[in-house]
């Protein structure tokens, strides 16, 4: 099943081409090519032949997938959760310790999924896919809110790594979507998608990474604020290109019940390519936002199992995403900005509601639906660029920064810097830069290395144990 109250659209139904998404790979392969049967003739020939000239294909499905394996150090970082995808590549509010660690889906989540692409009549096609995002060392799906429950008992400095993640431990937490495609009419699709704001930053992120980038290593970028918002559930999604314009309309079919962390939510994409120059933009309203969090100080209301229930802040969102990308010989230029408002939800939601996660709620009495007496104003930007050193080298650098406003209700007024700033809600940010090395040996392997420092100050930092990670990692990654 996608998820919950979604019952099995078949496996069979599963997929359009997919747009590369932040922190993410995706198999993107032309529709009417046809993979080389030279390809399987022994290993080495499969292992230098690119995934998508030789993709494992039979009867209009096609099987792909990536395994990302690294290993790394952690400033200030906390061991690995056993339901999270990745450690502490950016500074978080637990990072607590020194650690080397293994560092899995640094350079993005690895994932196993399905495609498939079938020829209908008159030009149309039934499209889908079924993707599922897994941490190769332990195993498991990603399950963002059960890592956040994982922590319930646990006080801060005793931590493992956890995050409010839109990934919610089912076999499809990537995306299980199908429907019909069109030459000139476009296309149609219904199930679990991603939002446009999330696969469109890996297109105009220069980085483009998990570890190595403040863009792909959170989700509040391309939630608008709120991690858990990057996919829908129950997304009906427009796209059409004509020429070199493209529009598209995603809205969401129900709310809580239905495995969604908002009860309504809308994006809508624009963008053009003129040349080298490539531009897009995306604007969002959502209903009802649900950020995620662990219980805090381990207590724990009575009667409650710790491992199935999580706070909640709600808040109504809107926002503007503006990203451009230009093409000059070996390099790439990037540049973009994200614009969010968050203000106290339309439904205070008292009673609580399920999480997206099976099994794992919000209780009566959990949910804050008074944050945002003062609205947030979060603003994001960044730049950076890529540079091929050859056909088997690249190298990219990223700049990013974001800072919100000082939404903290009088009579109460903002005191202290860094970490002792006396509220979350106080002016602050976070600014980061990075370096990226990737090498390619092999068509289907990659071997990569890269550090990110990321630093936050003012109500950004307030409550943190330490205010700058530094992340250098190394790691492999195999396509297929």
């Amino acid at each position: 099943m996608i998820h919950k109250k979604i019952h099995c659209a078949p496996l069979l139904i599963a997929a359009v081409v997919t747009v590369a998404q932040a922190g993410e790979a995706s198999s993107v392969m032309a529709q009417d090519e046809a993979p080389s049967s030279s390809c399987f003739s022994n290993i080495g020939t499969y292992l230098d032949s690119p995934a998508s000239r030789c993709p494992l294909s039979y009867a209009g499905l096609t099987f792909f997938g990536n395994v990302d394996a690294g290993y790394g150090y952690e400033q200030w970082g906390v061991p690995l959760g056993l339901n999270a995808k990745k450690p502490n590549y950016g500074i978080v509010k637990n990072s607590a310790g020194t650690h080397w660690l293994w560092s899995p889906n640094a350079l993005s989540t690895s994932v196993l999924g399905v495609t498939l692409d079938e020829k209908l009549i008159h030009g149309w096609r039934l499209i889908g896919v079924a993707e599922g995002g897994f941490n190769p060392y332990t195993g498991r799906p990603i399950n963002g809110p059960l890592s956040l429950a994982d922590n319930n008992l646990k006080k801060i400095g005793q931590q493992t790594s956890n995050f409010d993640t839109s990934r919610n431990g089912q076999w499809d937490n990537s995306q299980a979507f199908f429907g019909l495609s069109h030459p000139t009419y476009g296309t149609l699709t219904y199930g679990r998608t991603n939002a446009f704001s999330h696969s469109l930053l890996s297109v105009y992120d220069p980085v483009a990474s998990v570890a190595f980038s403040q863009l792909g290593f959170s989700g509040a970028y391309a939630g608008f604020g709120v991690n858990s918002t990057t996919r829908v559930n129950t997304a009906l999604t427009y796209r059409l290109s004509h020429d070199n314009l493209r529009f598209a309309v995603q809205t969401q079919l129900g709310g809580y019940a239905q495995g969604n962390a908002t009860t309504a939510q809308t994006q809508v994409q624009f963008g053009a390519d003129s040349g080298d120059l490539s531009f897009d933009g995306v604007l969002h309203i959502a209903k009802n936002a649900a950020a995620y969090a662990s219980y805090s100080g381990g207590a724990i209301p009575a009667g409650y199992n710790p491992n199935a229930i999580l706070e909640a802040t709600l808040s109504d969102t809107q926002g503007v995403q503006l990203m451009a990308r230009y093409n000059y010989g070996r390099f790439r230029f990037y540049a973009g900005y994200i614009f969010v408002r968050m203000e106290n939800p339309s439904d205070p939601h008292p009673y609580g509601f399920p999480t997206i996660a099976e099994g794992v709620f919000v209780p009566p009495g959990a949910v804050n639906s008074n944050a945002y007496v003062i609205p947030r104003l979060f603003q994001t930007a960044w730049t950076g660029l890529r540079y091929e050193v050859s056909n088997k080298v690249e190298l990219a650098s990223g700049v990013y920064w974001d800072n919100q406003n000082d939404y903290l209700p009088a009579p109460a007024v903002c005191k202290g810097t860094g970490s002792s700033t006396s509220s979350s809600k106080c002016a602050g940010g976070r600014y980061s830069y990075s370096i990226l090395v990737n090498y390619k040996p092999l068509g289907r392997l990659e071997l990569y290395a890269g550090v990110m420092v990321s630093t936050v100050y003012g109500g950004e930092a307030s409550g943190y144990l330490h205010s700058q990670n530094i992340d250098p990692t190394v790691g492999v990654r195999f396509l297929f």
